[in-house]
Parts: structure tokens; sequence; C-alpha cells
């Protein structure tokens, strides 16, 4: 079973804290960030700590393919993506890398 499938979201202290993604089993995903009333979603794959995100909706027009590498540990989730149009990260300690906590609803 693929370990991201769920709910993740950003904690206080990271650079937006309230964001989540949603995972489903589907290879589709969500995302909001309710504060400034943000949403988007597409298509993923993830394997071996590589993520591959095709972002077909957001709510500001911000669309294309985000490639990224994850880490998922006890109920934390490490994420770095590219910028839109730019290579993978060479590692998780990229400029984009972001921590979120597993929402259990």
């Amino acid at each position: 079973m693929n370990e991201l499938i769920g709910k993740w979201q950003q904690p206080e202290g990271e650079r937006y804290p309230g964001l989540y993604f949603e995972f489903f089993a589907d290879g589709k995903f969500r995302a909001v960030f309710e504060e400034l009333a943000i949403t988007s979603s597409g298509t993923y794959t993830a394997a071996e700590g590589l993520i591959d995100m095709d972002q077909t909706q957001h709510s500001m027009g911000i669309l294309g393919k985000f490639e990224g590498r994850y880490l998922i540990k006890g109920d934390t989730l490490t994420m770095a993506l590219s910028d839109p149009f730019h290579a993978r990260p060479e590692s998780l300690e990229h400029k984009n890398k972001r921590h979120y906590k597993k929402v259990v609803e």
C-alpha cells in the first residue's frame, strides 16, 4: 500500500501552516490552503522516495509537472518539490523542503 495515501498538513512553524495535501489510492491528489482560498488538484506517482505531481487544476492558474523527493518517518512527511518546469531537486535539502504531519480523521 502507498504510504502517502491520506491527508498531510503543514504544522505551525512551516512556511504555509494549514496547507494540506491529500493523496488518494487512485493516483489523484488535492491540495487546499484555506487561509488564501487556494485549491489545486491533479495526479501523482510515487516510488522509492521520488514523487511526480501533474497539477491540472489550481485556483491561481499554476499548472504543470512538479518533480520531487519525499521521506516519511512516523507521522511526518518531508517533501521537496521542484518549481514548475524545473528539474527534480537533487536531495531533500532544497529551498522548497517542507514538513507535513499526518492528519488522522
